[in-house]
């Protein structure tokens, strides 16, 4: 038995960039940044703040309401798997990028009624109530 799950909760760095290949379903691709606080060892040692970019990749109906409703700066919770692939760029350099394919997500803050979700494509295609709280806050 193997997992593959990722779990982010962090702010979009950019709009989604929105495609429609030629199998016709539609795909967002957009980043998102997650942070670990600065803090203060106890010898007196000051750790910065670190901030990580993660490539999320959204098809269907998440690409969907990506597309009408998430922008730079929109606060996510997402749930995926991770996926690596590699490519040859202009001057022949094999190039590794690793993703998350975004199986569920909330999105967070203003502009959005408490608790609603988007589900992955393979179940019930509308916005179904979430498992946060009443203030659209994550449960843990």
């Amino acid at each position: 038995m193997s997992v593959n799950k990722v779990i982010l909760l962090g702010n979009v760095g950019r709009d989604p960039e929105v495609r429609y290949p030629s199998q016709g379903q539609i795909v967002a691709s957009f980043p998102l940044a997650t942070s670990d606080r600065a803090y203060t060892t106890s010898a007196g040692t000051q750790v910065p703040e670190r901030t990580e970019w993660h490539n999320l990749v959204m098809w269907g109906r998440n690409a969907e309401v990506a597309e009408k409703y998430i922008r730079k700066g929109s606060r996510l919770y997402v749930e995926g798997r991770l996926r690596t692939r590699n490519y040859e760029d202009r001057n022949k350099i094999k190039r590794y990028v690793t993703e998350i394919y975004v199986d569920t997500f909330e999105m967070l803050g203003g502009g959005q009624r408490p608790n609603e979700a988007v589900k992955p494509e393979s179940q019930d295609l509308t916005m179904q109530a979430g498992s946060g709280d009443s203030n659209g806050q994550v449960p843990f």
